[in-house]
């Protein structure tokens, strides 16, 4: 498979049980230690009433808020995590990939005034998702993203496709993933088009050297 995107999506769909049972078995360090915590409460710093949840996955993020927000979504292009997803409830699951957001983002729905991109904006096509996100947000909506921190990353620091092969998630026979690294200047300018970055957060575990995300808060441009 050539395209690197593609390639990415796949990679989800192969991982989809292994990544279900290590999220739920919680044998991700850094998500154990900080990121899960960081998240869910930068969600409910905002109060939302409407809140999309993009790139899902298994659904984790929408049962944490579940009877604490009044509407949520979760959106996700891998059939096989949607299916996990609404197993286990919590949210209004749609099997939505990347591409077709960005042609037809109405298919999250819209009216959302928060809308989560945790650890879930993977690949080259972000400018033209998130001006496709701004369209379905509500008047001054939020928008949140967590990312891998920029230096936390091996160098060279520059943007680019890395590989993530899931060390230390699990005996799973995980298939490898391509995403595309950011630098810090690279996620501000990206973000620019559509939304207007108001703060950014860089979640750090007790006594890490180093923060263990990037978490951006922005406004409708």
């Amino acid at each position: 498979m050539s395209d690197p995107a593609d390639a990415l999506l796949a990679s989800w769909s192969a991982n989809a049980e292994a990544w279900t049972d290590a999220v739920r078995e919680r044998r991700i360090a850094s998500r154990r230690e900080i990121t899960d915590a960081a998240i869910v409460a930068a969600v409910l710093r905002h109060r939302p009433r409407r809140l999309l949840d993009v790139g899902c996955g298994e659904g984790w993020l929408c049962r944490a808020l579940a009877g604490k927000v009044e509407a949520i979504t979760g959106v996700d292009g891998a059939p096989a995590l949607i299916e996990s997803a609404r197993a286990s409830g919590g949210a209004d699951f749609r099997c939505v990939d990347y591409a077709r957001l960005i042609e037809a983002p109405e298919a999250a729905g819209s009216g959302h005034d928060l809308i989560v991109c945790n650890f879930a904006l993977l690949d080259d096509r972000v400018e033209a998702l998130l001006a496709a996100l701004a369209r379905i947000a509500a008047p001054g909506a939020r928008l949140l993203i967590q990312t891998v921190h920029p230096l936390a990353v091996e160098p060279p620091y520059a943007d680019g496709w890395r590989t993530e092969r899931f060390a230390g998630f699990g005996d799973a026979p995980w298939a490898a993933m391509p995403w595309m690294f950011r630098t810090l200047g690279t996620w501000v300018a990206t973000l620019a088009p559509a939304w207007r970055i108001v703060a950014i957060e860089e979640p750090r575990a007790p006594d890490a050297p180093m923060p263990a995300s990037l978490l951006m808060v922005a406004g409708k441009g």
